[in-house]
């Protein structure tokens, strides 16, 4: 059989019947359907229409969100070369209704949360634009429900019903970078968080890196954001220390030099055996900041010249590895009675 000799397609409507009824001109081709019957069927009330260039719908009724997803993404993707020699139409049946395998691109944005599951991102019908990640350097342009969004080097995405999404962190630096109200932006990063979609320092990490801290609603929500993760360490520190048998400490606390300079505060402070605690926030969650990192390192420093035990715990510790973290406190304390007395300090309430 000479594999060059084109088949005879089937007709149209196993396409527009198919349970794939969003394709590409390119897809059409190899099914046998040439640019110019393609045209045919999307004028005005024929049964196709084009939704974005090069991506037509195989119905004339309005699209799903379903719908509007697969097409901002075959408008976006780098198809992958066919198996098939190009030149034989590929005959549409139940192997082709599987999901399209997307590459290079990536839903992003509000509607990534929303396929996430967050319940305070819009619902898909009512977004207008989808915001797709490519790579920097693909020769795309923003056009109609599509906006394109563009990184030097893409995130391994996640696949939420048969749809590639960028991972949270950087889907809310996208959606973050759209938006104008704190308001928005707080709820979002709050839910991010407290709902155990990412971690604080992965999220802080991704809008750092987006350039996003200097803007003024970003830097309220995240202040936000940075408190309502503080309340939650210290009930993990509170527990902590209740169910592994750690001495109550000093909660809250100031340390002052007799009538010199302010030490800083503490989280929580055992004054007999001189050993402080200080949570991690900002450092877990803006863990390249130099200048952050210098003063952590100084303020650690002048306390144990004076004789103090500094131990400093990350929050997601407390989450993870509380009982380890709980041994590493104790054996601070058992360890004082092996040092040399530490400089009298003033204790104030914070």
């Amino acid at each position: 059989m000479n594999h060059d000799s084109p088949l005879s397609p089937r007709p149209l409507r196993h396409l527009d019947a198919g349970p794939r009824r969003v394709l590409t001109t390119a897809r059409l081709r190899a099914y046998g359907v040439s640019a110019a019957k393609a045209d045919d069927q999307c004028r005005p009330g024929g049964p196709w229409q084009r939704l974005l260039p090069g991506v037509l719908l195989l119905h004339p009724g309005p699209p799903t969100s379903e719908e509007r997803l697969h097409a901002v993404l075959l408008y976006t993707t780098r198809e992958r070369p066919s198996a098939r020699s190009g030149r034989v139409p590929v005959q549409p049946g139940p192997a082709d209704s599987t999901a399209p395998h997307y590459e290079d691109a990536m839903i992003t944005g509000l509607a990534a949360l929303t396929l996430h599951g967050f319940s305070s991102a819009p619902p898909l019908p009512s977004l207008d634009t989808f915001d797709v990640l490519v790579p920097r350097l693909r020769r795309l342009r923003s056009t109609g429900c599509v906006r394109i969004v563009r990184a030097p080097v893409l995130p391994a995405p996640e696949r939420v019903a048969g749809v590639p999404v960028a991972p949270v962190p950087r889907a809310l630096a996208d959606a973050v970078a759209g938006l104008d109200d704190t308001g928005t932006a707080r709820r979002l990063l709050a839910e991010a968080v407290v709902g155990g979609h990412c971690d604080a320092a992965a999220l802080v990490g991704e809008l750092t890196a987006a350039k996003l801290l200097n803007r003024p609603h970003v830097e309220d929500a995240v202040n936000s954001l940075v408190a309502e993760g503080r309340a939650h360490a210290e009930d993990r520190l509170y527990r902590m220390v209740r169910e592994y048998g750690l001495p109550d400490p000093l909660w809250n606390v100031d340390l002052r030099l007799p009538g010199g300079p302010h030490l800083g505060g503490l989280d929580a402070y055992w004054p007999q055996q001189a050993v402080a605690l200080h949570l991690d926030i900002r450092r877990e969650e803006r863990p390249d900041d130099d200048v952050l990192r210098s003063e952590y390192a100084r303020g650690r420093e002048y306390l144990e010249r004076l004789g103090i035990t500094v131990v400093r715990v990350a929050p997601h510790r407390l989450r993870d590895a509380a009982e380890q973290q709980a041994a590493v406190i104790r054996t601070a304390l058992t360890a004082a009675d092996d040092r040399e007395p530490a400089a009298h300090v003033v204790v104030l309430p914070r």
